[in-house]
């Protein structure tokens, strides 16, 4: 079982510490039911439906959507996000996956929706009956967010989008995408516009499905002439960047979480392992240079936990902007967790690249973290712009 003792720092309250030890005794005994070895389209699909809808009977996706309208909390609360995700991510990369997918597909209507959007789509997303998606990469540019193409024109009542958007997650089995697309009041970031498009919209289509070394369902969107009421525009025109921006300061921390699950069931599979492993006539666990590969990795994971869990109460507690502190966050855990499931990998052995081997799934897991929602190099820019800033000020 993983640690639990940073549950103690001051970040948290009871509520935190009821929260992870319940859906611990939830997850162990529930997504192995649910997550198998079949890692086609089909099977990863169905899975992450089940998943989904599991998470909304259990009262988990509560968590991912404000209190009006079935969440637990009036706003969200990063710190709850945050062990939701390490907690899943422990069990299974696509339970997280499907977690994540219904807050960050839904948390920009949680913040910038009308009270009918919110109404509409909100309570779904809390009961695991609609599954969300979040469409804002394009094929070209995905960190070049003022570089977007998709364009959104007004046509009386209506917008018309046209383009493509891809490595959206939950493509094809989302009900909605929350789009962004430019609408032209301004140059850059500053002329993008958020609308929920509703997966049966005409002149929506799946253009494809992309198969990534961690099975999750991908697609490109592609809009040609799809036609929406205006009443699916979130916030005002030109609002989108914004939009976006303040969505993933939010969901950016527990991608840093996600990575910190994954983190610490490597190092428990490795210890476990190396306790029992033996050569050259004694454990693994006996030899020193295995144990500084664990004294290293139990490092990194309680730095990573500190980044992430002070971004996460900063947001809460402070309700500031943590710019700044999320990148943190996202990019220390997440390079760290590639470090430390890599060196549960070595301690295995051939064992580690094995098909199916928990630490081999791990591997393929983590990767992709370094990428969505900003690469480590976009959190570096961030970080340093947020220093030289602050230095001025």
């Amino acid at each position: 079982m993983a640690d639990s003792t940073f549950l103690e720092w001051p970040f948290f309250e009871a509520r935190h510490k009821a929260l992870a030890k319940e859906l611990r005794a939830w997850a162990a005994r529930e997504v192995p039911k649910i997550v198998g070895a079949d890692h086609s389209q089909a099977a990863v699909d169905a899975a992450c439906k089940k998943l989904v809808a599991a998470l909304g009977d259990a009262g988990w996706l509560k968590y991912a959507v404000p209190s009006p309208y079935g969440g637990h909390f009036p706003q969200l609360d990063v710190r709850s996000l945050a062990i939701v995700r390490e907690t899943l991510g422990y069990y299974s990369g696509l339970a997280d996956f499907a977690f994540a997918m219904q807050g960050l597909g839904s948390g920009s209507i949680a913040l910038y929706g009308s009270s009918e959007q919110k109404q509409q789509y909100l309570p779904k997303v809390g009961a695991g009956a609609q599954i969300a998606a979040f469409a804002l990469s394009e094929p070209e540019g995905g960190s070049d967010v003022a570089g977007m193409r998709c364009a959104a024109r007004r046509d009386g009542n209506h917008f018309v989008i046209d383009g493509r958007k891809t490595w959206i997650s939950n493509g094809g089995i989302a009900g909605h995408y929350v789009t962004f697309a430019r609408t032209g009041e301004a140059l850059g970031a500053k002329g993008i516009s958020a609308f929920i498009v509703d997966a049966n919209t005409p002149g929506l289509a799946i253009a494809e499905r992309i198969d990534v070394i961690a099975p999750h369902p991908l697609a490109t969107l592609e809009f040609k002439n799809c036609r929406l009421p205006a009443s699916a525009l979130l916030g005002n025109p030109g609002d989108g960047f914004k939009i976006a921006m303040a969505t993933l300061d939010i969901f950016r921390t527990t991608v840093g979480a996600a990575a910190l699950g994954f983190a610490r069931r490597a190092l428990d599979e490795a210890v476990a392992y190396a306790k029992k492993r033996e050569a050259f006539g004694k454990k693994l666990a006996e030899f020193q240079l295995i144990q500084a590969k664990i004294a290293e990795m139990a490092v990194k994971i309680d730095t990573a936990a500190l980044l992430i869990y002070r971004s996460a109460w900063t947001k809460d507690v402070k309700q500031a902007r943590v710019t700044r502190e999320s990148a943190m966050a996202k990019l220390y855990a997440t390079d760290a967790a590639q470090e430390v499931v890599d060196e549960a990998v070595q301690i295995f052995g051939g064992q580690g690249v094995v098909s199916g081997n928990k630490v081999e799934e791990l591997y393929r897991e983590i990767r992709a973290l370094r990428i969505y929602e900003g690469t480590s190099e976009i959190q570096k820019l961030v970080i340093a712009g947020q220093t030289m800033a602050a230095a001025e000020a």
